[in-house]
């Protein structure tokens, strides 16, 4: 109140000590109700206000009377010529897209679908060599080494004999022939090659390996006279045509992204262009450590400029409503409970009105919920001198009528007829009407992220009874008795749909009788003096009346004068169940 009362006071001297004036007008109609008490203030301390003239008991000026007209109403008006001393500039209130653009920084990594180990599948000697240094590019087929290997060699000898022998006794021998072909494909020979060894009849000393897939030997393990083991991994190549980028996305920011969404990435050493790609996987855990959650995004990569292990700028712009209203963000006073703007009217009036708000967007500019519309013209600067003086009214009005209840600002209905017919629907809270959403609370309304259903506004009362994680036991209107159509409440459907009365969507009420009475159960009274066994192994022996313990013949003390007195009470609430109680 002390920083508003030195504001309004800096603006009286800028005026010209003309801050009573310029605010309202002072023709009050005499004989008036409100003409009951007149206060009088000093234009130069506009913090000294009494209900008699006479003169300021800092600057001695004459105190000059007070407009009621200008207290009574949440307009102020404001003279031309103030104004412009004011330096109030306005802006109007826009329709548009509501976009959010973010940036983070990622790093390029293999396309791990894209990744091929080069192994085999039994053991030998490397006698040959083709691809012998790393970050060498391949294609599919090519020759990467020969292996000698005794296996591969007996398994040539035994598909020759079984052919040689199923010419002589072609009956007997024909499953000697197809077992010893499958054995050589299960080792990995390409069929080719067993139909040339078919047809020549001449085994090979060793078995040529040949890429699997187009790329880069990005790992290599393969060395001259190497002794190879089954499965033993040689190479590994990788399709660079395709990359992934691994980008650390903020938690507050994580909501604006989608998978699908178009991401734009930037190299430091190629400042001229951009790569586009799009959102393939949001992971589901957050980094501890910086409280981040990995984002992969997959780029196409001709000329294989992006290379893994890079560093990039990650851009990602996400449309959040394709049209809504929108307020400059310089507009907005953000006092912590509520959010206000002066709208300009003519004549030189202001009104202060209360806006909720939605998520920001681009160009310094906030997604307007209720409050304002479009074409409407709001004050984006000095508008801290309006709100000085919106504030000394409100302080001035609760001085002259203290019962009064306190004046609220202006405010525009939401545009939904359903939501404008629910009682207090600027404070309503929002919930999704399917059974497994209803634990998310919502304070606008739109739709639910998770499903894409309207939300439904829900008074306090129907909200304690939507409880999650019960047992359904009907479907409800959410409307209140006390709306302007009566009977909502006695509307109770087995399944989903709409309210016969209104025609909203109906919400679930859940069973959470297990949850209120282990609650009850927690918190029962107890009776003003329990009695227990001194002994502490006698604490389940407990009781209302004094006596002797059962057990033992000792006389029953108060619990309080008892070390083990809680552990008994509680075995009185267990004896004693909250059904049992009157």
């Amino acid at each position: 109140m002390k920083k508003i009362l030195i504001a309004v006071i800096l603006f009286a001297a800028w005026c010209g000590w003309r801050a009573p004036a310029s605010f309202a007008d002072t023709n009050t109609p005499p004989g008036t109700a409100e003409n009951a008490r007149q206060l009088y203030t000093c234009g130069m301390h506009p913090q000294v206000i009494q209900d008699h003239p006479g003169n300021c008991p800092i600057c001695g000026m004459k105190l000059t009377p007070m407009a009621r007209s200008s207290l009574n109403s949440s307009t102020i008006t404001i003279d031309p010529g103030t104004s412009q001393k004011m330096n109030l500039r306005t802006d109007l209130v826009t329709r548009g897209p509501v976009r959010r653009t973010f940036r983070t920084f990622g790093e390029i990594d293999f396309d791990e679908t894209h990744l091929t180990d080069v192994t085999t599948k039994f053991g030998g000697w490397i006698e040959k060599l083709y691809a012998d240094t790393s970050g060498t590019q391949v294609h599919r087929g090519d020759p990467l080494f020969e292996l000698y290997s005794p296996e591969f060699f007996d398994a040539q000898i035994s598909f020759i004999a079984a052919m040689n022998q199923a010419t002589t006794m072609p009956s007997s021998t024909a499953i000697l022939k197809a077992a010893a072909r499958t054995n050589l494909f299960l080792l990995g020979v390409p069929p080719d090659q067993i139909t040339d060894l078919e047809k020549t009849r001449k085994t090979t000393r060793t078995f040529t390996v040949t890429a699997p897939q187009d790329g880069f030997l990005v790992e290599k393990e393969a060395v001259l006279g190497q002794k190879v083991e089954a499965g033993m991994k040689l190479y590994r190549i990788a399709d660079l045509g395709l990359v992934w980028v691994q980008a650390q996305i903020y938690e507050q920011d994580i909501p604006f992204v989608q998978l699908g969404q178009e991401a734009e990435v930037s190299l430091s050493y190629m400042p001229d262009r951009k790569f586009r790609g799009r959102v393939t996987y949001v992971y589901p855990t957050v980094d501890e450590r910086t409280r981040t959650v990995k984002v992969r995004m997959e780029f196409h990569n001709p000329g294989y400029l992006l290379k893994p292990g890079m560093f990039a700028t990650v851009e990602l712009t996400a449309e959040l409503a394709p049209d809504a209203v929108l307020v400059p963000d310089s507009a907005v006073l953000r006092s912590g409970e509520k959010n206000t703007v002066f709208v300009a009217l003519d004549g030189g009036k202001f009104e202060p009105r209360v806006v909720a708000l939605g998520p920001r967007s681009d160009n310094d500019t906030y997604q307007v919920l209720s409050g304002l519309n479009e074409g409407e013209r709001v004050v984006t600067s000095g508008q801290f001198m309006l709100d000085s003086e919106s504030q000394l009214r409100e302080a001035i009005q609760k001085m002259m009528n203290p019962n009064a209840a306190t004046p609220t600002l202006a405010t525009t209905p939401m545009t939904t007829n359903a939501i404008a017919a629910f009682p207090d629907s600027t404070n309503s809270i929002y919930i999704c009407p399917m059974p497994e959403h209803v634990s998310i609370r919502y304070d606008h309304p739109g739709k639910c992220p998770l499903c894409g259903m309207t939300l439904v506004p829900v008074s306090e009362a129907m909200l304690a009874k939507v409880q999650p994680g019960g047992r359904i036991l009907y479907y409800t209107c959410p409307m209140t008795d006390d709306c302007p159509t009566p009977n909502h409440g006695l509307v109770h459907m087995d399944k989903p749909g709409k309210c016969p009365v209104c025609g909203m969507t109906l919400v679930p009420v859940m069973d959470n009788s297990s949850a209120a009475q282990t609650m009850t159960n927690a918190v029962m009274s107890l009776p003003d003096t329990l009695y227990t066994c001194p002994m502490p192994s006698h604490a389940d022996v407990v009781s209302d009346k004094p006596g002797d313990c059962p057990k033992c013949g000792m006389a029953l003390v108060p619990t309080t004068t008892v070390a083990h007195g809680k552990i008994a009470e509680e075995n009185w609430r267990k004896q004693h169940p909250v059904e049992n109680q009157p």
